[in-house]
């Protein structure tokens, strides 16, 4: 393949240069609802706002955008810009884990010396990194699951690499076919999401992560290309409510562990995921400053967009790190009463809401710059766009 993709198909929009501040709302939003998921585990959060499509979908837009340069290098650029942050988590990550005990060479879990094959998997996101699935004690300073919390979200890391690399290929696809290359993951999740065919294991869960964001990815392909803004609005509307009601029909035929949770659904997540942001981008205003009253929110919004890979990668991790911090205070002395104890236990994941962002504002003091350094920019402490 060229290292340059083909400008034939669809004719790119004419779009203003610089940052288009609705994407850059849009990823704000989905970023907290990931951390608010995560935090309160209320599944309904996944109907009301399906995070990962959407920033897969912001993803697939920029990466259109910069394939207007020769491919092998926007690849180089992503990848570079992925890794630098990566790398400062899963040292921070593996040295707890070995310094608490754990060995992947006698994990029973991992297979022996194929444990440690796999650790090239917190330096290179290739496939699933490895961790203990219990470490430390429940009464330890971070309880025995933390490990498993922090390495959850490398998912989307992966899945992320992985479209990164087939963009060129999949842009070329929907330049000469666009409406087979965008619906196609669909239907791929059809097949591998439903349990028609069954990949075992971490293949398979990789295979599937692709499928079933692999049209949101698309989608931000058609929004760039301005094939979105071709389609009348009163149809590209109405066919994805058709398509979510889909998805809400077949989840509550399939309802997971925990009910409502899309991400144990795949076809209702690809379905759902895929209408949701149809009619965000079919309403897409592209705004080059934030309007009315959103514009109070522009410096933390610009913060989050600038400091995207950092919340994602050390927000887990950092919720868990609330439970023994907030535990500190059943020893102050004013907490030595029933009541008080009582009181906190019923506000107990309320103060872990609050304490979990100014942790996470430490965490982008402490490493956000890194992300300036892999993008080749003056490293900068609090990049919330305030002129100095």
């Amino acid at each position: 393949m060229s290292a340059t993709v083909s400008t034939a198909g669809p004719t790119p929009l004419t779009r203003p240069s610089g940052r288009d501040r609705y994407l850059d709302l849009l990823r704000s939003i989905a970023l907290v609802r990931v951390v608010v998921y995560h935090l309160m585990g209320w599944a309904w959060l996944t109907v009301l706002f399906p995070s990962m499509g959407v920033m897969f979908a912001l993803a697939g837009s920029l990466m259109a955008r910069s394939l207007k340069r020769p491919a092998l290098s926007v690849i180089r650029g992503r990848i570079r810009r992925l890794l630098p942050p990566l790398w400062a988590f899963s040292a921070v990550v593996l040295t707890l884990m070995f310094a608490g005990g754990w060995n992947p060479v006698k994990d029973p879990d991992l297979g022996g010396g194929w444990g440690v094959v796999d650790l090239v998997n917190y330096v290179i996101p290739i496939g699933a990194p490895p961790y203990p699935w219990s470490l430390g004690s429940k009464s330890g300073l971070l309880e025995n699951t933390w490990a498993v919390q922090a390495a959850g979200p490398l998912w989307y890391l992966r899945a992320y690499l992985w479209f990164v690399i087939a963009s060129p290929l999949l842009l070329w696809a929907f330049r000469r076919a666009p409406w087979p290359t965008l619906l196609a993951p669909l239907a791929l999740t059809a097949v591998v999401g439903t349990g028609v065919v069954t990949i075992p294991g971490e293949t398979g869960n990789a295979v599937s992560d692709f499928a079933v964001y692999g049209g949101c990815w698309v989608l931000g392909f058609a929004h760039h290309e301005g094939l979105l803004q071709r389609v009348p609005r009163y149809l590209a509307v109405s066919g994805a409510a058709l398509l979510m009601a889909f998805g809400l029909w077949w989840a509550s035929g399939h309802l997971g562990p925990d009910g409502w949770d899309l991400n144990d659904i795949p076809l209702a997540q690809a379905t759902w995921s895929f209408g949701f942001v149809v009619i965000l981008l079919q309403y897409s205003p592209s705004w080059q400053e934030l309007p009315g009253r959103l514009r109070r929110f522009d410096r933390p919004i610009t913060l989050s967009n600038n400091r995207a890979v950092t919340i994602y990668l050390w927000h887990n991790m950092l919720i868990m790190a609330t439970v023994p911090i907030i535990d500190r205070a059943y020893d102050l002395p004013f907490m030595q009463s029933d009541s008080a104890v009582a009181a906190l236990d019923s506000s107990y994941t309320l103060w872990m809401f609050l304490l979990v962002w100014p942790l996470i504002a430490l965490a982008v003091l402490t490493f956000g710059w890194i992300e300036d350094l892999a993008a080749k920019r003056r490293p900068r402490l609090w990049p919330d766009g305030r002129k100095r």
